[in-house]
Parts: structure tokens; C-alpha cells; sequence
């Protein structure tokens, strides 16, 4: 399993170029408030690494984690948020199109989905183009804390018809309990 010994912040940008010092780069995509910063916390064990917003929407670049110096942890911006302007969304959109259009060092994506609602249209279409992409990913299904362990079957099932895998490929994670950690961990490990 990848051990994590150090995690900093090493660049926020607006628009993308290649970070210095050139590292692999493993990227967090989903929905705006589905936990993408709650995971890069709980993986890193720091609590304010990444910044937990209240509302959703907050996270407005792509920040780069430097971890082990070894890789970065790419935060993009969450999609999907509804409060936000027209503009703002065709930057965003613009944003992460440039992002997986020319980074290089790109080797996957970890797809973070709430378990709790199915997969919107945004989540369908960000699967959709990774999977044209042939961009390597893992689904991972946040805010497992928030259901029984009962419901997660039930809950699991739109999210792997919408993101056409199989139950045992989605890694299950709640920041809260750490649970899902080691794997998604792993998984990390798989995609450098």
C-alpha cells in the first residue's frame, strides 16, 4: 500500500501549465460538495490540507499536492454546482478541458460520486469522456457515514449502471470514519 509521509500545497492555477517540478499526477474529479477535498485530507491525514468549504462551489482552481514529492494530487474544480454563473461554469468547463487536454503526467483519475444520489448528467458525461479519453479511473463513492450499511447495495446500484462497472470495482469511502482509505490508497499505487 502507497504510503503517505509528506503532503503540501504546492500550486494553485487558474489556467493550466505544467507544475514545477514535473511529477506525476493522479486527478480528483466530481460534483461540486461531493467530498474531493475531505479525501485528499483523510489520505494525507492532515485536516486542513485541502480546504473544506461550508457550501459547496468553493474550489474555483486546480490545486496541485505535492505528496512524498513524489506525485501530485490534482484537486480540480467541482462541476455541476447550480448557483453558479453561466461565465463561470464556461470557465470551469474551459479550465478542466485544458487540464486533461495537456497534461502529460497525467496517469488517472479517482471519480468521486456521492453514494447517497444517483449520478447526475455531469457525472455521466465527466465517465463518458474519460472512459473516449481512455484516461485510467477509479468511482469512488463518498459520504458512506451518511447511509446503513444496509442501503449501500441498494444505493451502489444506479452509481455502477451509470458509470458501467461492477459493485466490487467502486471503492467505498467516508471521510469521517476513514473508511475505504487503504483501497483507495491502493488503487493511488495501481494508477502510478
Amino acid at each position: 500500500m502507497l504510503k503517505i509521509e509528506t503532503a503540501v500545497l504546492a500550486q494553485s492555477m487558474k489556467e493550466y501549465t505544467p507544475p514545477t517540478p514535473a511529477l506525476a499526477q493522479i486527478a480528483l474529479a466530481g460534483r461540486s460538495n461531493v467530498g474531493k477535498s475531505s479525501l485528499i485530507n483523510c489520505l494525507c491525514q492532515k485536516k486542513a490540507l485541502a480546504r473544506v468549504g461550508s457550501e459547496p462551489g468553493k474550489t474555483r482552481l486546480i490545486n496541485f499536492f505535492s505528496v512524498n514529492g513524489a506525485f501530485y494530487l490534482v484537486d480540480l474544480p467541482g462541476y455541476g454546482y447550480a448557483k453558479a454563473s453561466k461565465e463561470e461554469k464556461a470557465r470551469w468547463g474551459r479550465m478542466m478541458e485544458g487540464y486533461f487536454s495537456e497534461s502529460d503526467a497525467l496517469k488517472g483519475v479517482l471519480h468521486l460520486l456521492d453514494i447517497r444520489h444517483e449520478p447526475t448528467a455531469d457525472d455521466i458525461q465527466m465517465n463518458r469522456y474519460l472512459r473516449e479519453r481512455q484516461i485510467p479511473y477509479f468511482v469512488i463513492a463518498t459520504k458512506a457515514d451518511k447511509i446503513s450499511r444496509g442501503a449501500r447495495l441498494k444505493n451502489l446500484a444506479p452509481i455502477c449502471r451509470a458509470m458501467q462497472v461492477q459493485p466490487w470495482q467502486v471503492l467505498v469511502f467516508s471521510a469521517e470514519k476513514g473508511e475505504g482509505r487503504e483501497s483507495i490508497l491502493d488503487a493511488a499505487e495501481s494508477l502510478l
